[in-house]
């Protein structure tokens, strides 16, 4: 199998083009791809689709985008199991693939590491060559999407790396002919790459044209000064007085001299002591091994445009949790830019968050910047506002570049904002500091952890590309378990540096143990868990306990309820809290998720420190009662989230021993549409699922959790979620020897089979469901393991024992008192009735459902009687019925996102045209429920629809009909559907004996096959 990206995303089996033609599915195997051995989010995926405006049902119609590529896998006799499940998202194996763009990078890590031996040359060239080669045009070409831009916009960039890289290796061979063929376009189409135009320079300087070399910088300057305002770095300017030496030796060396700095401007004299300004140069060394933050360095340099007139002075604040790498961006692109300052740089640690030291007052930080301008101690003023004036006085008209790092409030450095002048000022600091966006109009730049391709470059840059090339999977899950976090990947690639001995993944290993992952990050007692303390020990004491109980949750992300009944605080205090969690940079929210309500996560590192904490400071009784209360009122909310779904219904009661209970206007506001809830909290109640199922003590709460959210399993079609869970919640549920749990999932699963068709397997849980019943006897569960015995019956084709199973189980949910079941029971036995033939009897009882549907809330249980109701229409041929009756449920499934309900109610209605002979109306419809149906991935509805096409186009005398007749009844014979396989077997001879005859087939021979 293979893949290439770099160009018009294509797929291919032993070099046969594999379709991929659904734009949608393309985007969702692009991203994945792009993070090929690595999970990728449901939430990431759904960014990539629809561009931060996802529908409803955005998470199903991604699970319905995987059941389709693996479909697609399976049929190109590819393993389904190449794209993988794996909570919160899913994962492409590439073992078995080949990847352009792993090829692309292998090859130029290889190029770049032989390039360093002359004997090694001329290997290099080829696979820079080759590298090249894998090009095929822009990566990507036809997707779009902001995640895919900022990939593409990065490989583009990439290329012009290597090609530049590329130049240079051919100018150590003399190849300066090939070089200029090569760089002349790429230097036109892109006029602001100074090292490319460096080398075409170079090339034409060797070749004796030193009239074009000279031709080539001109233009290169022109564009930089029209374009950005700056003249040409140092390697330009070194080359163009190298061909203006006519030095034989034109390759620019790396260690040129910068431009010479212009005198500093004078200060008006606005102070009676007229201090003299110096040109303070106070920049700390940037780091070396710095890689990465484009995006970042590029926000920054949009700072130097709105400086340049000179009517405010720019400012901004960079923000980011401890260990982000604030300081050394800041660091890192003040050196890049500090011969734009003439007038100096000014550099103050104000000691916001300090282990040793308190944070500097206004007054101190004010003092160090005006000794840092020049003034004497005798000249600095006693009070702050004398302090300020004389510091913005000396600033003003000024080109300067200050930078306060550390910041712990704004009021710690208002005064020393400027107040006109080109000056830049920047701050950085783990507070957002709100106040200097909205008032003075700062950017405010919040660091993120690093993306797997930065911090793979950051860890090649430390301990050498060839060790991270030698052990490329180490490299990455290494950069996973410190959390793509700065810090943390720095010291771990510090423990590597001086022991070449040392493998990563042996490092890995190590981290792989969470207890003692921030002990290997933390050496020395700083590091990580140094950094994060000092953000933790200024929280106000409510904060601190919920930052530690919040740990203790099982779960990626959460709501506020969740903080509400750890703590067991009313709903606002819980926010309020959250939002000082945020403020201090120890939560993140999740931006790319929605929902009824905001949602917050913890950095993975920050969630071990957080329950580390926990651990210390908290008692055993304290972090199990606050466990259980979030069990509590999960278990609380999602049964009421059932109930305004399927109606009032019989859920066992939960065995929570707490629960924290949410004001009524509360949950009334995050169940407004119960099945986005659901939605929204579907990762919550898998990992909840799963650690109930790890821990005996809580294995009741695993299937009682499982009961409740089968609502969302069913109408989003998470059919491998609902496995996961009941099958887990089983196998706790028989450790703990609970016959009743064991029982409920029992069902469940037998009722999942019956959704997939496994009718053998249903059958055989159910039976020992009701095995287990003689143990944990309980009448309503009896109840609705006699409905889905029924189910299993009727589609054996034992309709009379599917009745009296049906009934049996009618009496007993009259019996319990719950009407929703009833109503679907009874809404059953009419279906089986008028598959018995007998239609008067089944129209009744089908009635009465509705009516039992509507009166019980059911909305959902009230749109399959309907549809019911739509099919017995169809047996006695009252086709206008039908269409109103298809018209209502097509309402009513999309109304609560029930896709396959749609698809199905569609189906009728195109069936209900083409015997009315409405055959374009007909074909429109049935091409949208084939739509439905394949979104939901339900093979056997996909062949129904096309028996349905099929049928109209032989009303019409279309010869395709046979064909498609063909391909429905070999999907009947692959999913063993014996009836449909019969009936579509009849129609190709019907069909098949009229198409040869030329002519249409009447109406009643069709009808005459069922």
């Amino acid at each position: 199998m293979s893949f290439k990206l770099l160009g018009p995303l294509e797929a291919a089996v032993a070099d046969e083009p594999i379709r991929i033609s659904s734009a949608r599915q393309r985007s969702v195997l692009a991203t994945l791809l792009l993070s090929c051995d690595r999970v990728v989010s449901v939430d990431s995926l759904t960014e990539a689709v629809w561009q931060g405006d996802p529908p409803a049902t955005a998470r199903n119609q991604i699970a319905i985008c995987i059941t389709s590529l693996r479909r697609i896998f399976r049929e190109a006799s590819v393993p389904a199991e190449m794209i993988e499940t794996s909570h919160p998202g899913y994962v492409l194996h590439s073992e078995h693939c080949y990847i352009d763009l792993k090829d692309l990078n292998q090859s130029v890590a290889r190029a770049r590491m032989v390039a360093a031996h002359n004997e090694q040359a001329e290997e290099a060239a080829k696979l820079f060559e080759h590298a090249l080669a894998l090009w095929r045009g822009p990566a990507l070409d036809g997707l779009s999407g902001a995640h895919i831009d900022d990939v593409s916009g990065q490989l583009a960039e990439f290329r012009l790396d290597v090609c530049e890289e590329y130049a240079a290796l051919q100018l150590r061979f003399g190849r300066h002919q090939k070089v200029s063929a090569q760089l002349a376009a790429l230097v036109k189409e892109n006029p602001l790459r100074e090292q490319a135009r460096a080398h075409l320079m170079q090339a034409h300087h060797v070749a004796g044209r030193r009239a074009e070399a000279l031709q080539v910088y001109r233009e290169g300057r022109r564009a930089l000064v029209d374009e950005l305002g700056i003249e040409p770095g140092p390697v330009l300017q070194e080359m163009h007085r190298r061909v203006l030496q006519d030095s034989d030796d034109s390759e620019p060396r790396s260690d040129a001299p910068p431009p010479a700095r212009a005198p500093a401007a004078t200060a008006p004299s606005a102070v009676s002591s007229d201090p003299t300004p110096s040109v303070p140069a106070q920049l700390p060394l940037a780091l070396s091994t710095f890689t990465g933050r484009e995006p970042e360095i590029e926000a920054l340099e949009t700072l130097l445009r709105r400086s340049a007139d000179g009517s405010a002075p720019a400012v901004a604040v960079v923000t980011g949790v401890s260990g982000i790498g604030k300081s050394a961006l800041i660091v890192h692109w003040a050196n890049q830019v500090a011969d734009r300052f003439p007038d100096g740089q000014l550099f103050i640690d104000v000691h916001g968050y300090d282990k040793s030291n308190r944070p500097l007052s206004s007054l101190s930080v004010l003092d160090q910047a005006l000794r840092g301008l020049g003034v004497s101690s005798a000249q600095i003023p006693a009070g702050l506002q004398e302090r300020s004036a004389m510091y913005r006085s000396l600033l003003n008209h000024r080109r300067l570049l200050v930078i306060l790092d550390d910041v712990r409030s704004f009021r710690q450095i208002q005064p020393l904002l400027p107040g006109r002048g080109r000056c830049i000022v920047l701050i950085t600091s783990r507070d957002p500091l709100d106040e200097l966006v909205s008032d003075y109009g700062a950017v405010q730049i919040q660091l993120n952890v690093m993306t797997a391709h930065e911090a793979d470059r950051m860890l090649a840059t430390v301990i050498g590309q060839d060790r991270v090339a030698a052990e490329p999977e180490a490299a990455a899950r290494l950069a996973e378990l410190c959390g793509h976090l700065p810090l943390a990947l720095r010291i771990a690639a510090g423990r590597l540096t001086p022991r070449p001995y040392r493998s990563l993944q042996r490092l890995a290993a190590r981290l792989e143990d969470g207890a003692g992952r921030l002990d290997v990050l933390s050496p020395s007692d700083g590091g990580v868990r140094a950094g994060f303390w000092l953000s933790y020990r200024e929280l106000s004491p409510e904060a601190a306990v919920l930052f530690r109980r919040l740990a203790l949750l099982p779960v990626e992300g959460f709501a506020a309820w969740a903080g509400a009944a750890v703590l067991d605080v009313n709903l606002m205090k819980a926010e309020d809290l959250l939002e000082q969690l945020v403020d201090a940079q120890l939560l993140e929210l999740c931006l790319t998720q929605t929902g009824p309500a905001a949602r917050f996560r913890f950095h993975e590192l920050l969630r071990l420190f957080a329950w580390e904490r926990a651990h210390d400071e908290d008692s055993d009784q304290d972090r199990a009662d606050a466990l259980e209360r979030a069990y509590g009122t999960l278990l609380t909310l999602a049964g009421s989230a059932h109930q305004l779904l399927y109606g009032a219904g019989h859920l066992p009661r939960h065995s929570a021993r707490l629960a924290h209970e949410l004001p009524v206007d509360a949950v009334t506001e995050l169940l407004a549409d119960p099945l986005e809830w659901f939605e929204s909290e579907r990762g919550t109640i898998l990992a909840m699922v799963g650690a109930a199922a790890r821990h005996d003590a809580a294995a009741a709460h695993a299937w009682e959790l499982t009961a409740r959210a089968m609502p969302l399993f069913e109408m989003r079609n998470y059919q491998e979620d609902w496995q996961q869970a009941a099958q887990s919640a089983l196998e706790s549920a028989r450790r703990a020897d609970d016959a009743f749990g064991a029982t409920v999932m029992l069902r469940s699963l037998g009722s999942l089979a019956i959704y997939q068709r496994r009718y053998q397997d249903a059958d055989g849980l159910l039976t020992s469901a009701m095995e287990l019943l003689d143990r944990a006897d309980d009448p309503h569960e009896r109840a609705v393991v006699l409905r889905n015995l029924a189910l299993c019956a009727r589609f054996r084709g034992d309709l009379d024992g599917a009745a009296d199973h049906c009934r049996a189980a009618l009496t007993r949910f009259r019996e319990t008192d719950d009407p929703v079941s009833a109503a679907h029971a009874l809404g059953l036995l009419a279906q089986i009735e008028l598959e018995r033939g007998d239609n008067d009897t089944g129209i009744a009882l089908t009635r009465q459902a509705i009516t039992a549907s509507s009166e019980s809330g059911s909305v959902r249980g009230r749109a399959q009687n309907v549809y019911r109701l739509a099919e017995a229409y169809l047996r006695i041929g009252d086709l206008r019925q039908v269409i109103g009756t298809c018209q209502e449920v097509i309402e009513l499934t999309r109304a609560q996102g029930d896709r396959l309900g749609e698809a199905y109610a569609l189906r009728a209605l195109g069936e209900a045209q083409w015997r009315q002979e409405l055959y374009d109306a007909a074909e429109s419809t049935l091409a949208e429920a084939f739509t439905a149906a394949e979104d939901v991935g339900d093979r056997f509805l996909q062949a129904r629809i096309e028996t349905d096409r099929a049928c109209s186009e032989a009303l019409r005398g279309d010869a395709a009909a046979v064909d498609r007749l063909r391909r429905a009844h070999q999907a009947f014979t692959v999913l063993s559907a014996s009836s449909w396989q019969e009936r579509t077997a009849r129609l190709v001879d019907v069909v098949g004996n009229a198409s040869a005859e030329g002519r249409p087939v009447p109406l009643k021979r069709l009808l005459a096959t069922r």
